[in-house]
């Protein structure tokens, strides 16, 4: 029988109108691999960046056993192991940081490419160290998100790639012969993370391969920057939500040496790279970042400061419903007279929903592209 597509869900992810679980990437990437699936042996299977578990599943379901999964976000690692329980296929998945026990002595890699170049770039290079010399990857995503860049950074780590025929606007390319000098002890080692110096906000960023910004600052964490002085002055602790690389949870620490900053993000790479822009700034001791949904892990009415720079993409898609969920997590978060900083794309309009969700609303500053408010939750 057919894997069945159709019984695979996002939640706890945001749900709703093209919001799929699967899509015809998915399914192009598990036919150009089937041969392959069959032929593999009991823990020779990896998959990566697989967003649901559509690509796990679907190979456990055809057979595969022990097969190692990372995905980068922990709303993606949940919702793997919702639909594996719902499918009787619990056992045959386990979730693994990205590195070398993921990988090791892997035979054939699974996985969805990445829009960011970088995170393809890291991925392949670790695919290439540590899995087995004869493993096949296959890569597959929708071609509106491809590049023939793509070929080139594979190429990097891989002597031989072919590339499958369009089906349903999805492409696979497929990996081969991990080149020696990866492998190699002699080798200068791994180019990721990579981190760079910004002298004008006394700061050094670190990051790992697909976090947003990269070792970069965007403009409108820069415009959020200049605001926070004035932000809660009083407060002993703050909340980074969404962190990304940590930038604010780190320009915070520096800036405020008696603030303790909780920093947090769904993304595993994005809560690595925080961490380590938390050393190499300093202030390790007082920057502790989670991995995690939101604030999950903060009690209700607990933090007087959080501060938001919210992402506005689910995946590929474009969708309020990230931002709204955030909101409404800093509100319940927020204690009395508390305060969320955030800073948007002035298209947005994101006042009145703050105003709805979280509280009074006062505009703090504004330019041609941002603008940052300061929401108070009522006492």
């Amino acid at each position: 029988m057919p894997f069945d597509f159709g019984a695979l869900r996002r939640r706890p992810d945001i749900e709703g109108p093209g919001l799929e679980a699967s899509d015809a990437a998915d399914r192009l990437i598990l036919d150009e691999a089937a041969a392959l699936i069959g032929e593999a042996g009991p823990g020779e299977i990896v998959v990566v960046d697989d967003a649901y578990g559509a690509l796990a599943l679907a190979a456990a379901d055809a057979g595969a056993r022990g097969i190692r999964v990372h995905q980068d976000l922990v709303t993606g690692e949940r919702a793997l192991a919702e639909n594996a329980g719902r499918l009787g296929l619990t056992g045959e998945v386990r979730s693994l940081p990205l590195g070398a026990e993921l990988l090791a002595g892997a035979r054939l890699v699974l996985m969805r490419l990445p829009r960011s170049l970088d995170r393809l770039d890291e991925v392949s290079q670790l695919i290439s160290t540590h899995a087995d010399p004869g493993v096949a990857v296959v890569a597959g995503g929708r071609i509106k998100h491809m590049s023939l860049t793509m070929n080139e950074v594979l190429g990097r780590s891989f002597g031989r790639l072919d590339v499958s025929r369009a089906r349903q606007k999805s492409r696979v390319l497929l990996a081969r012969e991990p080149l020696d000098e990866t492998r190699s002890p002699a080798a200068s080692g791994p180019s990721w993370p990579r981190s760079s110096r910004h002298d004008d906000l006394g700061l050094t960023v670190v990051a790992h391969g697909g976090v947003f910004a990269g070792t970069g600052v965007d403009i409108g964490t820069r415009f959020l920057l200049a605001q926070l002085n004035d932000a809660v002055p009083d407060a002993a602790t703050a909340v980074d939500l969404a962190c990304g690389t940590g930038v604010v949870a780190s320009w915070l620490a520096r800036a405020r040496p008696e603030l303790v900053v909780r920093a947090t993000d769904r993304s595993a790479s994005a809560a690595a790279s925080a961490r380590l822009t938390a050393e190499a700034n300093g202030v390790a001791g007082r920057v502790l970042v989670t991995r995690a949904d939101g604030l999950e892990a903060f009690a209700d009415a607990s933090e007087r400061l959080i501060v938001l720079n919210p992402p506005f993409h689910s995946d590929a898609a474009i969708s309020a419903g990230i931002a709204a969920h955030l909101f409404a997590d800093a509100a319940r978060v927020l204690a009395p007279s508390g305060e969320l900083w955030c800073v948007w794309n002035s298209h947005l309009a994101y006042r009145p929903l703050l105003e709805r969700v979280v509280g009074r609303t006062r505009q703090i500053a504004r330019n041609p592209k941002f603008t940052v408010t300061a929401s108070r939750r009522a006492a």
